[in-house]
């Protein structure tokens, strides 16, 4: 059985001001003075000792966060396309409070965040279904090249999210919250049956990791 811990990257200064982040790769998507300070806890508190290898989304945010946590480990990095983060196209970087005003028929109003429609208002936007597709690929991917590893993946909130629905096997449709920075999600998969399970979604108790 292969064991993922998808670890989301550290506050940047985008979710500070409440911007859609997407796969923008800028001075505002690097992380702040407390995103740092989240990695540096979690590296502080995680036993990173039983893992076996690193996986980061190549984006800048995600490698910083993957550089803060592996400083004891010193795993080799591996970068993966399937981890990034869903682009929202033409959305990427605008804020979200002024786009669910133009658009709150796409929005989940208490999530506040966009609903899988949201395509109809970005059609350059990534569906949902695309990215629980990729995602599902790299874990599965990952399961048959490295079958009993224990693999930390860091990512993005809404990549861990369309990691979980696909291990649930829910609809795109569930209003799932978004992880935290630097929480952890526990995802592993069993290749000979080809069962996902979910062990914890969003914990930041280092203690039960």
């Amino acid at each position: 059985m292969t064991v993922f811990y998808l670890i989301r990257h550290g506050q940047t200064t985008a979710n500070v001001q409440g911007l859609k982040q997407g796969t923008i790769n800028t001075a505002i998507t690097q992380l702040t003075a407390t995103g740092i300070s989240q990695a540096e806890r979690l590296h502080d508190q995680f036993d990173w000792s039983f893992a076996n290898r690193i996986v980061a989304s190549p984006l800048d945010r995600t490698q910083q966060t993957a550089a803060i946590v592996n400083q004891t480990a010193q795993l080799p990095v591996e970068l993966d396309d399937r981890l990034l983060e869903i682009s929202y196209g033409s959305w990427d970087g605008q804020s979200n409070a002024a786009l669910q005003a133009q658009h709150p028929d796409v929005f989940d109003p208490v999530l506040n965040d966009v609903l899988p429609t949201y395509v109809n208002a970005a059609p350059d936007g990534e569906s949902f279904g695309h990215v629980m597709g990729r995602v599902d690929h790299f874990m599965r991917d990952f399961a048959t090249q490295a079958p009993d590893e224990a693999i930390l993946a860091v990512t993005h909130g809404f990549t861990i999210k369309a990691a979980v629905l696909t291990a649930l096997s829910l609809p795109e449709t569930v209003p799932l919250p978004e992880p935290m920075n630097t929480s952890v999600t526990k995802i592993s998969f069993e290749p000979q049956s080809q069962q996902y399970y979910l062990w914890y979604y969003n914990r930041f108790d280092a203690s039960s990791y």
